[in-house]
């Protein structure tokens, strides 16, 4: 019995037990608890939560019964206060009362405010006009407590500038910070930080530093404009020469290079940064202008660089004026120029003789009237301490038939049956053309050949008579005659013996015919008788 007792007090017991542990005591608690952090212009909301009360009343007051300045809502076992957006008037302590079942309970919790809503902005205004500074302007939006800012600006790792002690305000301040400088070449594509912080050790909040950075890229210049010649400013004829127009300037600026000529004109050469020659000679000799020009700083600025190409003389001309062919007669100028660094001395002269033609001007020969003896080869010589440089031209002189002679093998008479050879001969440029005209009976001549040696064979009585040789070209003719004798027959010994048998056969029977003729007429005279007949009748 005593044992069935003991069990039900336990199981009674714990029953008490398991009810006091499900029924709680009232309490209340806000969340977040005791302290809370929040940023102006954000969302805060406040939770006034309770256990252990059914239904719970709920109130909601600053401390200094200021505006709650946001929106309360209850629910069955908690109670919320929204403030959207949270404004400075929210700096408060805020309370919350809970009633239950004539209980009541409060807690209280601290709102504390801060404004750091975005990263800073940099602006950076740049520089117009040569000599004025590039500002750098950073602005901080909304900050509260501006009184703890502070800004840093930095130029890649260079520290440009630190600026903090701002004035305190009751409200979100936008802070600005400026800074000035003269940027230079090196400094264009750097970056610009603006390093905004708001360093408040009492309040839990993030972040605590912004950071916004930016490429410089002032307008400026040009300015410090040189120009860099390649392998110098002076150098031998045939190097390559380069020039450099070197400036800062941003943007990058127009470039045009000029150069100054002798006549002190300026001469247009191109739009580029560097200038090239691959082969230099001596025109390329001069004042070199390089023109830098900034549209957008509306400035322009010029370098200049004396260039000398030294060397051996190079024939810059040697010409024949009118022509290099003439027709003697006419006035004849013979140029020869050269160019070198320093002047070449030059000569003129014949390559015939090696001697200088005379007196010249700037390496100027005139010929007046000129003649063929003036033809054949020029040279000119340039030399300076470099070297020597030599050219020819030839000068060919025209003129007509002139000197015309006849030369007769074996001679102006000979006997028919010779051969006879007649040879013309006539100078002239171009050289003259040789043609043979024979006199007729009539007083007309005839051509009977065209070359210079005109032979004649087996010469007859008909072959005798004036032959005539004429010796033409464009510009004219001479002409130059010789007779042709024909004297008695030419004897062949092969021809000849027939006729001395003949006349030997003849002379035998006419000797004694003739003696005896004189015989008889002898005998005629003697008998007073001077009939032939009569004295042959007497003989026989």
């Amino acid at each position: 019995m005593l044992k069935q007792m003991g069990g039900t007090s336990q199981e009674v017991l714990l029953v008490v037990l398991c009810v006091l542990m499900t029924v709680k005591a009232f309490e209340m608690e806000i969340i977040p608890a005791n302290r809370v952090v929040a940023q102006i212009g954000g969302t805060l909301t406040l939770t006034c939560n309770t256990t252990g009360c059914a239904s719970p009343s709920f109130s909601w007051r600053t401390q200094m019964d200021n505006p709650l300045g946001g929106t309360v809502n209850h629910h069955r076992t908690y109670s919320t206060l929204t403030m959207n957006p949270v404004s400075i008037q929210n700096s408060h302590d805020y309370l919350c009362t809970v009633f239950c079942d004539g209980k009541k309970k409060e807690k209280s919790i601290k709102v504390e405010l801060y404004s750091f809503p975005s990263d800073p902005v940099i602006e950076i205004s740049p520089s117009l006009a040569a000599g004025e500074p590039v500002v750098v302007t950073c602005t901080v939006p909304d900050v509260y407590p501006s009184d703890r800012l502070e800004v840093l600006l930095k130029k890649e790792e260079q520290v440009l500038l630190v600026e903090e002690n701002f004035s305190d305000a009751d409200s979100t301040e936008t802070k600005t910070v400026k800074y000035s400088f003269h940027p230079t070449a090196e400094d264009v594509g750097k970056e610009i930080t603006c390093v905004a912080k708001l360093p408040i050790a009492e309040m839990d909040f993030e972040p605590k530093e912004r950071v916004t950075s930016q490429k410089l890229n002032a307008k400026f210049g040009p300015q410090n404009t040189v120009i860099i010649a390649s392998p110098g400013k002076s150098l031998m004829e045939g190097d390559p020469l380069n020039l450099t127009c070197v400036t800062e300037s941003n943007p990058p600026p127009q470039i045009v290079w000029r150069k100054q000529l002798s006549d002190k004109s300026i001469q247009h050469l191109l739009e580029n940064s560097a200038l090239s020659i691959p082969h230099a000679r001596f025109a390329d000799s001069g004042l070199y202008i390089c023109e830098v020009i900034n549209l957008e700083t509306n400035k322009t600025e010029t370098a200049a660089v004396d260039i000398v190409i030294q060397g051996a003389p190079s024939i810059a001309e040697l010409s024949i004026e009118p022509s290099t062919t003439v027709q003697e007669g006419e006035n004849v100028s013979i140029q020869c120029s050269a160019e070198s660094n320093p002047p070449p001395k030059i000569i003129l002269r014949r390559k015939s003789d090696g001697t200088d033609m005379g007196p010249y001007s700037e390496g100027r020969i005139l010929l007046p009237s000129v003649t063929f003896l003036n033809g054949g080869g020029y040279e000119c010589v340039a030399e300076n301490k470099f070297g020597k440089r030599k050219s020819e031209i030839t000068l060919n002189v025209e003129y007509g038939p002139r000197n015309t002679t006849i030369s007769v093998i074996p001679a102006t008479a000979v006997k028919e049956g010779e051969t006879v050879t007649m040879k013309c001969t006539s100078s002239g440029n171009p050289a003259p053309v040789i043609s043979w005209k024979k006199r007729k009976a009539t007083g007309e001549s005839q051509k009977i050949f065209e070359a210079a040696t005109l032979t004649v064979r087996n010469i007859k009585s008909q072959d005798l008579g004036l032959y005539e040789c004429e010796a033409y070209n464009q510009l004219g003719k001479e002409e130059k005659a010789v007779k042709l004798l024909v004297q008695g027959r030419l004897e062949k010994p092969d021809q000849m013996l027939p006729v001395i048998i003949a006349f030997s056969g003849v002379a035998a029977v006419a000797v004694p015919a003739v003696a005896l003729l004189i015989y008889v007429s002898r005998k005629a005279k003697i008998n007073g008788s001077y009939s032939l007949v009569k004295a042959l009748r007497l003989k026989v």
